[in-house]
């Protein structure tokens, strides 16, 4: 480990892993809570035609992703919340829109073809600028801070979104802001991850500490550990074997997972049964 520490893109790309591990789990929380696992993917498939536009503007990719990513998330809440189409096609218009956005942009960008856009779609170690890390931990710093100070509202609104009316919460605007903090989450994410895989890594950490966990913010806390674990696990071992780095992260976040699984039913197993009345 210690040796990885002397070349300077794998500082970059640490400190970005661990800001992405703390990160995405944090607001993936609340997406599984709100039965929206693949809300990530569509954004993340939008993004990549910001990732794009970044390309054929000659302006930096990350930021036009962030703008393309941000319109998108709020366009599928206000879509979904309207109930012009159910949520699962609006998701599947982002998939095929985004996709085919980002394909014809970047034809169309000087000097563009699809192998550009391959270290955004499965992550890159070498890629991370230091530009980049400082845009991941500004992002990083804002979803945090989202989900620290409207934590409470969240929560409740994830519970029951009738019941967060009844409360007087904003249910919109809180929408609006899950939304929009996880498509920064896939900006976040896109360099070290990549597009295609980030939603994997909001959902299966949060998935491997429901296992574990009991309360909410026990799982969110434990779906952090577990993130951070599986980013720099898994960029420590895409050094070595020299692959891009998300398909090692996802598979070391599902491993993660079978491991939890089945402790988690054994500690089920293993309590003693409360004798009846």
């Amino acid at each position: 480990m210690i040796e990885l520490l002397q070349f300077d893109f794998m500082q970059r790309a640490l400190i970005a892993a661990l800001l992405v591990g703390l990160a995405a789990p944090a607001i993936g929380t609340f997406i599984v809570q709100r039965r929206l696992a693949l809300l990530g993917d569509g954004i993340g498939h939008v993004a990549l035609t910001g990732v794009a536009l970044g390309f054929l503007t000659g302006t930096a990719p990350v930021l036009t992703a962030v703008v393309v990513s941000v319109l998108g998330a709020v366009a599928i809440e206000l879509v979904r919340a309207r109930g012009r189409t159910s949520g699962d096609v609006a998701l599947a218009l982002l998939f095929y829109g985004g996709i085919a956005g980002g394909v014809l942009l970047i034809s169309l960008a000087p000097g563009g073809s699809n192998a550009t856009l391959m270290s955004y779609l499965f992550g890159s170690i070498s890629s991370v600028t230091v530009e980049d890390v400082w845009v991941i931990g500004l992002l990083a710093v804002a979803v945090l801070g989202v989900v620290g100070v409207f934590g409470r509202e969240l929560y409740v609104l994830c519970q029951d979104e009738e019941v967060a009316r009844a409360s007087g919460l904003p249910v919109r605007l809180l929408s609006l802001l899950i939304a929009v903090t996880a498509a920064l989450t896939v900006v976040i994410a896109m360099r070290v991850v990549g597009l295609l895989l980030v939603s994997a890594l909001m959902v299966v950490p949060v998935a491997t500490s429901q296992q574990l966990a009991r309360g909410f913010r026990s799982t969110m806390l434990l779906s952090m550990v577990f993130g951070m674990i599986a980013t720099v696990g898994g960029l420590t071992s895409s050094f070595y074997v020299e692959v891009p780095p998300g398909a090692i992260i996802v598979i070391v976040a599902l491993a993660g997972f079978v491991l939890a699984l089945g402790l988690g039913r054994f500690v089920r197993r293993s309590r003693p049964q409360e004798s009846s009345p």
